[in-house]
């Protein structure tokens, strides 16, 4: 059966595609999937999913690698390698308020996805919040008066720009990273040793 990864949908999974045609790998397949969530090529097999599916596809043995965000290796600790990071999906977790918010000692609201990465952030600066979780567009959250401030990974800054928001304080940079299955690693370690290696050499040279 042919090595299988599986791959983050949206913007890592067009980051990878370019990194793996700047390795001169056939993408021609991958580029023109369509709908399709399994394509397989001359020498392996994608699977496309969420950023936290992915850990579990590969956790559980249906994918031997992965390629997915470090927040959601942090948020979620899947039980598996997390062998490299690769030279894209470059992001950082931070924290924002509203512009002109003044951030007093009372104790705050903070909205997040990544509830996990938030309690330990403020349980190690000692401060002690109330997390709200969020699904999808948490910048709502300070605007519409339901929190006093978010906790979300950062590119750009565009869209906390855009509404209204600023950084107040950034606490974790990261990067795509590549994981791979405990038992692949030792049963297919012939075929996906060649995999493993490529990926670390040329994402090293990029």
């Amino acid at each position: 059966m042919k090595p299988t990864i599986a791959l983050t949908k949206g913007r890592l999974e067009k980051q990878f595609i370019a990194f793996l045609e700047s390795i001169d790998f056939d993408v021609e397949p991958l580029v023109n999937k369509g709908r399709k969530l399994r394509v397989e090529t001359d020498t392996l097999q994608f699977i496309f999913a969420k950023g936290p599916d992915v850990t579990t596809y590969v956790e559980h043995g249906i994918a031997d690698l992965g390629i997915v965000g470090g927040d959601i290796l942090a948020e979620f600790q899947p039980d598996v390698y997390n062998l490299f990071p690769l030279p894209f999906g470059h992001c950082r977790m931070a924290v924002a308020t509203e512009q002109g918010q003044v951030w007093s000692n009372q104790k705050k609201k903070i909205a997040s996805k990544y509830t996990g990465i938030t309690k330990e952030f403020f349980k190690d600066k000692g401060e002690s919040v109330d997390i709200i979780k969020l699904e999808g567009s948490v910048e709502l959250a300070p605007i519409l008066g339901l929190a006093d401030a978010i906790v979300d990974i950062v590119e750009t800054g565009t869209t906390l720009k855009e509404n209204g928001l600023v950084i107040k304080e950034e606490f974790f940079s990261f990067s795509a990273r590549c994981i791979a299955n405990r038992s692949s690693l030792k049963i297919k370690r012939a075929e996906l040793t060649p995999i493993i290696d490529i990926f670390q050499k040329q994402g090293g040279n990029l």
